[in-house]
């Protein structure tokens, strides 16, 4: 088969063009039919009113804020076209009793529980009394002209208090307030655009489509289920998302009645994983990550590969692991980013499919146990938060993890968590071509298998390419059309609005399409002797340590003028 075929005929090249396709798409309706009116005139007139306030104040003041919020209010997403695309790509919705809540509801629907709205009341009630003393607060200091230092310190402190309390109110609202919604028609016709998708790279690469149709919308149900369970709130809390309960059901179903055989044509696990991979790609903006600058860069570019050689050593050296392949797809799930960077490295150094569901269980265990206990330790040790957030970005491996257990210190936290994490997510290119490197010339010539470029080549997984390529088309259309119609129309159009969705989708998906391929029996010989267990283990503990040792030092020794402006 020549070169240029297999462009049409790998799975690896189709989740490029399909991941293209749907990232130039989603430009196109954004940019091009779902601009805010008058973008560049708000913009200017925020951005005006903030500069403003940070000029005659020495802190941020609640004017400074309330520009801030209507500022990230004007989103594409929220326009006409882009709210129908982004109501047609979304997820079961939160619920706590009801499950019939993640689907639909009335606009005169009780929405909360009872404790629900006493915590939202509770709330109001206390953002309206931290207001007040944070606009009397600022009344001294600025009645001093904020040359009293004690006087800034306290209505800084104060307005910090009053934001915080505003956020947390804010989310409470969207809890309680009346207006209804109706996913399921949305949901029908995500799964048929889903289907033809992916059909058409199925088609060409020979595979049996009409056995994938059929299939494909029980997989669909499989995965809208597992969304649901994921957003029950105490599976929530508990950090028992929507990854989990796919495998976990999944599993459940392939290990008691069985999974049928017409069901196999549309278990594509790495086709959609790969595909969802490309779509992360375009999520990656280098002017986010700059933000962070050197300290992020030291801590998710020094600590990773560290992480990652020692693991995979100890994993040899130590506990004399009899896989090759498993002992690296562990550790590079579990010192990069998880999933992602285990689908990697499986097809760089050509992993069983059972090694593969073994990393990312033990992945997924670790993650909802750590996103819990982090947060409390990071609380309970008054570590600063922005210590934290960098702490929880550089080991948890999900990044929707890596969201919430920031989000439950602080704004800033989850700020620098999450951008630590893209950072790390963007070595997923460079991990998986030295795994291709080191798989050729160093594990695999003792069989026998000739050394070349041409060898590496056609180890190194190609949708990587398409990642990387989407990270530096999207940086540049960002950096092009300017940080803040650029946040408006591509992160809070294209990426929230539909991309990043559909990457999800395509992940529960897969995580669904594992659990119904997966054999207890098959998994049973790679547990022998409790060593992947132990594996993942010590090497998220150097994790921790390492990068909460790097965190500090970059962040609080070395540039510590990043930091306070953070």
């Amino acid at each position: 088969m020549s070169a240029f075929a297999d462009l049409w005929k790998k799975e690896d090249y189709w989740a490029i063009w399909l991941g293209f396709l749907l990232l130039i798409t989603g430009f196109v309706l954004f940019a091009g039919f779902s601009s805010p009116p008058n973008l560049t005139e708000r913009l200017d007139e925020l951005n005006a009113r903030m500069d403003t306030a940070s000029s005659e104040a020495p802190y941020r003041t609640i004017e400074y804020y309330d520009a801030a919020e209507e500022k990230a209010g004007i989103q594409a997403r929220r326009e006409p076209v882009g709210s129908m695309i982004t109501d047609l790509v979304t997820t079961p919705k939160s619920w706590t009793v009801n499950p019939l809540a993640g689907f639909f509801r009335s606009d005169q629907a009780e929405i909360a529980d009872t404790e629900t709205r006493q915590q939202y009341e509770q709330a109001v009630q206390s953002e309206t009394s931290l207001l007040a003393e944070a606009s009397a607060a600022h009344a001294l200091a600025q009645d001093s002209n904020f040359s009293d230092d004690v006087l800034n310190e306290r209505a800084e402190t104060a307005i910090a208090d009053w934001h915080e309390a505003h956020v947390i109110a804010k989310g409470l609202k969207s809890q309680v307030d009346g207006k209804g919604y109706n996913i399921i028609p949305g949901l029908i016709m995500l799964t048929i655009v889903i289907a033809l998708i992916f059909a058409v790279g199925a088609y060409f690469m020979g595979k049996d489509v009409k056995g994938f149709l059929i299939a494909f919308p029980v997989l669909m149900a499989l995965a809208v289920f597992s969304y649901l369970m994921g957003e029950q709130q105490t599976m929530k809390h508990l950090g028992f998302g929507y990854p989990a309960w796919a495998i976990l059901t999944g599993m459940v179903i392939s290990n008691t009645v069985g999974t049928p055989r017409w069901m196999r044509p549309a278990l594509e696990t790495e086709f959609f994983i790969k595909t969802g991979l490309v779509l992360l790609g375009g999520e990656l903006l280098f002017t986010k990550i700059l933000a962070i600058g050197l300290p992020g860069l030291f801590v998710a570019w020094v600590v990773t590969p560290t992480v990652l050689v020692l693991s995979y050593m100890f994993g040899q050296k130590v506990l004399k692991i009899p896989s090759k392949t498993l002992n690296m797809v562990i550790s590079a799930d579990m010192s990069v980013c998880g999933t992602s960077a285990a689908i990697a490295t499986a097809s760089a150094c050509r992993a069983k499919k059972e090694e593969l569901t073994l990393s990312i269980g033990l992945s997924l265990l670790f993650t909802a146990v750590m996103m819990i206990i982090l947060p409390i330790v990071i609380k309970a040790t008054g570590m600063p938060f922005i210590l934290g957030g960098a702490w929880i970005g550089g080991t948890l491996d999900a990044t929707g993890a890596v969201a919430a257990a920031g989000a439950f210190l602080s704004e800033e936290a989850l700020y620098v968590a999450a951008t630590i994490k893209m950072i790390q997510n963007m070595m997923i290119g460079g991990i998986a071509l030295g795994v291709a490197i080191y798989w050729a010339t160093s594990v695999d010539t003792s069989n026998g298998v000739q050394v070349s470029g041409g060898e590496i080549w056609n180890r190194f997984p190609k949708f990587i390419i398409g990642f990387m390529g989407a990270s530096i088309v999207f940086s540049l259309l960002y950096s092009f059309i300017g940080a803040d119609i650029g946040a408006v129309l591509i992160e809070n159009g294209v990426i929230r609005g539909m991309t990043a969705p559909l990457r999800d989708w395509f992940f529960c998906i897969a995580f669904g399409s594992i659990g119904l391929a997966t054999n207890f029996r098959e998994l049973a010989p790679y547990f022998k002797g409790g060593k992947p267990f132990v594996l993942y283990a010590c090497g998220q503990g150097l994790n921790l340590t390492l990068t909460l040792i790097m965190a500090y030092v970059m962040f609080y020794l070395v540039f510590p003028e990043i930091t306070a402006n953070i």
